[in-house]
């Protein structure tokens, strides 16, 4: 739920507890009959304004109801068409990776064919040549019988015939053919015997070929099948991600049709939620009207503010009893029960009030006071229409006028800013309830501008000199910036109220952002034209005593009272560095003419120089005899400062060396301003002196006391006399 729905939501809950219990408040009442029927009617109002604020809060939650229903089916949708996406890539990657192993397997087994070939050739040759050897050594086996058979013949002839000497003559040839046919029967049977072993080998081989290149043909077929497959699979990835993209488009239309649904609600619901708080606060009048409500707001918050919240705020909860907010007072601290809404004699913080134990070591409250907040407790202990539990105090009181400045001052007082118009012709400076503009030429006034809080501590024209920022405090109680016209005086805007002093105040360059720092630790930033806060840093943990901007507007450095100096992302707020070297109080920052190193000064009695790259330090420059509590840096790389040694000095940027110092106030040095186009040099004491400067030269120009209308003893004696 957005958070102005939680806040209506709890506004209604509130109110509506509130009314239920005001009909017997007005039955006992004994207030004029016109004022009671005015009051009758204002909660009939009322009643049916929250009533339409309930429906149409029913109304935004049913269509915030539809919208996270629609988110969720674009989340599937998404999801769904990223996985389809995926598919689709997987896809493609596997079909080109299958079809080059296809084409790979296919090239393998061609490369096959021929070696199976040759190998079959081979066998059938060899084949050929046991044929043709086997057939070769029947024939001469044939022979080698027919010879032996005539030889045996013979033989047999020259036995029955010893003395025949022809048939010895063909018995003896007979006998040389047989020998001789036998022998190349042998032969022959030999190399016949011979020719079986290639053969056996040679058809191995063809084998073996055949069958590897079989097995190479039928990978060749398996991979191109898988390639078809795979490319068949290509355009099936692409028509589901086809789909889950449309119905991604579809999802989006819903939850963006959806949103604007809610938008259209929630502006119904704040039109009627402002109808709403209208009838409360019409309500809430008519109820003060006849004693029947005490505004927590108007008439109990600015008795906790003045009274209670030095010892019981954020930093001081003493007793954990932290006053700073409606939320914080109803809470109550460590002793419980402080505030129990309609029993005010059960409330510890009656009892408190009322035996004046608070406010400790202080005036009592009075008994009006106290009577006035035992009634709002009666009454429910209620914050008034529109407001938020959480707000600060001081922010949600009536903003009253600040005391005047005096007429004339009994004393001086610490001139704790100073700054230059952009023309060089003015001095502004710090005053009691005031900020007093002064001709730099002679240091007459020019104008008395007053309704600022007690204590000025930083001074700051726009670049067009038509503003003039004041960030101011009344120290424990209530800080404040405020926007006024120089030219006459005239109160711009109330920017911001806190419950302590603001330290400082900055322009961003364009002039179009405001920059402030406080006590309460935070820093906050706030559009110029409107006013309204952009920004909210609580980072550190300690008063925030300075605050700069980069040249480029996008960065912001702070000074601490925590011994730190920060680096922020001016748009963001989320901080970039942390310079930790000071190793005490940090009061002064600034950034260098090309925003490349920052500048801070300190209790330690330094000036230091970092690197925002790395958070290093590049130097540091000594030679102060007391803290130095500003460090102004100029277009053309000069530093200015100032010290409680009762001087204040100029160094060189680029080295650190000294050029001048600027010697002739009587007490600390606490403020200092330098204007580009008249080279001035405008500082502050503690003893209420302003001295203007030739910066070049460090002769002065001007002196004298931020304090009209004051009369020096020396002189009143004088006139007495």
């Amino acid at each position: 739920m957005r958070p102005n729905l939680r806040y209506s939501l709890a506004l209604a809950l509130v109110a509506s507890a509130a009314f239920a219990c005001e009909s017997s408040l007005w039955a006992q009442a004994a207030a004029d009959p016109a004022a009671v029927a005015k009051a009758e009617a204002a909660q009939k109002a009322a009643d049916e304004a929250l009533a339409k604020r309930k429906a149409a809060e029913g109304v935004v939650a049913e269509a915030q109801g539809k919208v996270k229903v629609a988110a969720q089916m674009l989340a599937k949708s998404k999801a769904d068409e990223s996985k389809a996406t995926a598919d689709v890539g997987a896809a493609e990657k596997a079909s080109t990776e299958k079809a080059a192993a296809a084409t790979k397997a296919t090239a393998d087994a061609q490369a096959l064919e021929k070696p199976s070939t040759d190998a079959a050739a081979a066998a059938k040759v060899a084949a050929d040549a046991k044929t043709a050897a086997d057939k070769l050594s029947a024939d001469q086996a044939a022979i080698a019988k027919a010879t032996a058979d005539t030889a045996a013949a013979a033989k047999v002839a020259a036995e029955k015939a010893p003395g025949d000497k022809a048939i010895a003559l063909v018995k003896t040839a007979a006998d040389s053919v047989a020998a001789d046919a036998a022998n190349v029967a042998k032969d022959v049977a030999a190399k016949a015997e011979a020719a079986v072993k290639p053969v056996t080998d040679t058809a191995a081989a063809a084998k073996a070929a055949a069958d590897k290149l079989a097995a190479a043909q039928k990978v060749a077929a398996d991979m191109a099948a898988a390639a078809k497959a795979a490319a068949d699979a290509v355009p099936v990835a692409k028509a589901n991600l086809a789909k889950a993209q449309e119905t991604s488009k579809q999802a989006e239309a819903q939850v963006a049709a959806a949103k604007a649904e809610v938008d259209k609600q929630v502006a119904a619901l704040n039109a009627v939620a402002a109808e709403a708080t209208t009838a409360l606060k019409g309500a809430e009048d008519a109820l003060a009207a006849i004693g029947k409500l005490v505004s927590f707001s108007k008439q109990v918050a600015p008795v906790f503010a003045k009274r209670c919240l030095a010892c019981h705020n954020a930093q001081t909860a003493k007793g954990r009893y932290n006053m700073d907010s409606y939320l914080g007072v109803v809470k109550g601290g460590e002793q419980g029960d402080t505030v129990l809404p309609k029993d005010a004699d059960g409330s510890n913080l009656v009892a408190l009030l009322e035996d004046g134990s608070m406010p400790k070591d202080a005036d009592p409250l009075t008994k009006d006071e106290i009577a006035m907040i035992k009634q709002w407790i009666l009454n429910g202990a209620r914050l008034d229409s529109g407001l938020k539990p959480e707000a600060q105090l001081v922010t949600i009181i009536p903003k009253l006028p600040q005391p005047p400045a005096p007429e004339a001052y009994r004393v001086p007082i610490p001139v704790t800013a100073v700054a230059f118009s952009p023309d060089g012709n003015t001095v502004a400076s710090s005053g009691y309830h005031e900020v007093i503009l002064w001709n730099a030429a002679d240091g007459k006034p020019v104008r008395r501008i007053a309704n600022v809080a007690e204590r000025t501590y930083d001074i700051e024209f726009n670049k067009e000199g038509t503003l003039l920022a004041v960030a101011a405090g009344t120290p424990g109680q209530q800080g404040e910036v405020k926007l006024f016209n120089p030219a006459d005086g005239t109160l711009i805007r109330d920017v911001m109220t806190t419950s302590d002093s603001v330290f400082a105040v900055a322009f961003s360059p364009d002039g179009k952002r405001l920059a402030t720092c406080s006590a309460d630790r935070t820093i906050r930033v706030f559009s110029v034209e409107t006013g309204a806060q952009e920004l909210l840093i609580e980072d550190h943990a300690d008063w925030v005593m300075d605050i700069a901007w980069s040249p480029d507007g996008a960065k912001l450095a702070s000074a601490s009272r925590d011994k730190t100096s920060k680096l922020f992302d001016a748009k963001t707020g989320d901080s970039l560095v942390t310079f930790p070297g000071h190793n005490e109080v940090v009061y002064g920052v600034s950034f260098s003419p090309d925003g490349g190193q920052v500048i801070t000064s300190g209790r330690d009695n330094k000036i230091r120089v970092w690197n925002p790259a790395n958070a290093q330090q590049i130097r540091e420059i000594a030679g102060f005899g007391a803290e130095v509590y500003r460090a102004v840096v100029t277009p053309d790389g000069r530093i200015f400062s100032c010290s409680a040694d009762k001087q204040a000095r100029e160094h060189k940027l680029a080295d650190g060396a000294a050029v001048r110092a600027f010697a002739g106030h009587n007490d600390w040095v606490y403020s200092v301003a330098f204007n580009p186009a008249t080279k001035k040099l405008a500082t502050g004491s503690w003893d209420g002196e302003v001295r203007i400067w030739n910066a070049d030269d460090a002769k002065g120009l001007v002196t004298f006391l931020a304090a009209p209308g004051y009369v020096a003893p020396a002189a009143t004696a004088a006139v007495a006399k």
